[in-house]
């Protein structure tokens, strides 16, 4: 049985989206990839819903990231309801998909990078070593969810384009709104580590009338989440694009490597001691407020082609 349901219905001007990432044992490759049914972040679909409602499966697509020895690679090409397909175990999106076949999510790639082009194709294996049905709403109104489907996981990559193969650890979470981000977000902090069969997870959150909301969570073995408290506030410090780049750790930070660095988002990967062991953090830094910039919003396309 497919662990999450990719036929669910997205209200217009909503979202939803499965995300996962991995490190290699040998920490010389990683990924991320993100299926989006009503792109958070499209300028297409932004535009759109300023003229009203709009249906997020005209704004859907496959984000993948590719990091490490074979050098920086990234695809995000958006499509339009005619391309999609979408049942309860599978989330088809033009050459590329997700689905589960019983207890592993496949991810069959075939995209094109932005904005050099170059053939990415391949397929992920994720198999969940810990499952979790804990849903956490991220705003008081509870417009906005979080679960961490698989918060440790392992994880098998393939690309025969690039001719290389690894086995990792990962990750597996979705996210689902009944609003855009920008509406109720102002910018938002994430990060995740993988302890054995444990992951840490943190969610640092300031919401759009300025108010700040975070938390920090331990998923235990069973997939229950326990509270635990938020450590320290630090700053990773600006790259390229002078994103602020929040993050939160006891102890201190090395090996910083910024993975993404986006006018208005940020991807990085860290070490760092948790529960007293060295441990490897994705951590994502999120602005919605510079995301709304005209500017921005006219750069985007040159990241996220669209094919109708």
């Amino acid at each position: 049985m497919a662990l999450t349901d990719f036929s669910v219905a997205v209200p217009a001007n909503g979202y939803r989206w499965w995300y996962l990432d991995a490190l290699s044992d040998d920490a010389r490759f990683g990924v991320a990839i993100i299926g989006f049914v009503g792109s958070v972040f499209s300028p297409y679909y932004f535009s759109a819903r300023k003229k009203g409602l709009a249906n997020p499966e005209d704004f859907c697509s496959l984000n993948v990231c590719l990091y490490g020895a074979t050098g920086h690679k990234w695809c995000m090409t958006e499509r339009a309801q005619r391309h999609l397909k979408r049942t309860a175990t599978q989330f088809k999106i033009g050459p590329s998909s997700m689905s589960w076949d019983k207890d592993t999510l496949i991810i069959h790639i075939d995209e094109i990078t932005v904005p050099l082009p170059s053939r990415v194709r391949g397929e992920i294996r994720l198999k969940p070593r810990v499952i979790s049905d804990e849903v956490i709403a991220l705003d008081p109104e509870a417009q906005h969810h979080w679960r961490p489907v698989s918060p440790v996981a392992d994880v098998e990559a393939r690309f025969d384009s690039l001719d290389i193969s690894w086995h990792g650890i990962g990750y597996h979470d979705m996210n689902w709104g009944a609003r855009p981000l920008e509406v109720d977000f102002s910018s938002w902090v994430w990060s995740r580590a993988a302890l054995g069969d444990h992951a840490h997870i943190v969610y640092d959150r300031v919401m759009r009338d300025g108010s700040q909301s975070g938390f920090a969570v331990r998923i235990g073995p069973d997939g229950a989440l326990t509270k635990i408290t938020m450590p320290k506030k630090i700053e990773l410090g600006t790259a390229f694009w002078r994103m602020k780049r929040p993050a939160h750790a006891d102890h201190k930070i090395e090996k910083l490597t910024s993975l993404e660095d986006a006018p208005f988002y940020t991807r990085s990967l860290f070490h760092t001691v948790i529960d007293d062991e060295k441990v490897a953090v994705f951590h994502e830094s999120l602005s919605l407020d510079r995301f709304r910039y005209p500017i921005i919003q006219k750069m985007l396309p040159f990241k996220m082609p669209r094919r109708c």
